[in-house]
């Protein structure tokens, strides 16, 4: 069984900010699956697929980015996620805009929401995927950046940027390990 979870914040105003790019990109991965967020669970909303006779849960927290942790703790306990079967996508101002990283295990890095799912499960050996955001030519403070809408220009890179994360989760969810997605998509 797989769990596939997308950071952002559940309230519409939030919809197109840098800090929903989880969101979106696991909305992505829903589509590829075939999948529509019906349920709510686990203080998340929730879409389930079948792949390859394993359970696949996608996830889109509604705890706020900060909380995001009680969310994921509550998934992987219902559902029994051994932390390799656990993929978590999220925007990251550490990676330039547009720029899509995977990672099998690390750190929070200056994310509150990984923070939070590290603090409240207590690992770090899970993959990741982040999504860039840091535009080298706005210089506002982090939380302003974070939750304030992308840029129209920038639209079309963070769609595709998104999409790709969401292709590497759904490659993810089929059974290919982590390091052979890295390899493919990074």
């Amino acid at each position: 069984m797989y769990l596939i979870v997308g950071l952002g914040n559940p309230e519409k105003q939030y919809e197109k900010t840098f800090h929903n790019m989880g969101y979106i990109a696991v909305g992505d991965t829903a589509e590829l699956l075939g999948v529509k967020f019906k349920k709510k669970e686990c203080e998340s909303l929730v879409a389930e697929a079948h792949i390859n006779g394993e359970k696949v849960v996608l996830a889109r927290p509604l705890t706020y980015m900060n909380n995001s942790g009680r969310a994921v703790k509550q998934l992987m306990a219902k559902y029994t996620i051994a932390p390799e079967k656990l993929l978590v996508i999220y925007d990251d101002y550490d990676l330039p805009k547009g720029k899509v990283r995977i990672r099998a295990s690390g750190s929070a890095g200056t994310h509150n929401g990984m923070r939070s799912i590290i603090g409240e499960t207590g690992l770090t050996n899970f993959a990741r995927i982040r999504i860039g955001i840091r535009d080298e030519e706005v210089n506002i403070p982090i939380i302003n950046y974070v939750l304030s809408e992308v840029r129209k220009d920038d639209y079309e890179l963070f769609a595709k940027a998104c999409k790709k994360a969401g292709e590497a989760s759904a490659e993810f969810t089929k059974g290919l390990d982590i390091e052979k997605v890295m390899g493919k998509f990074n």
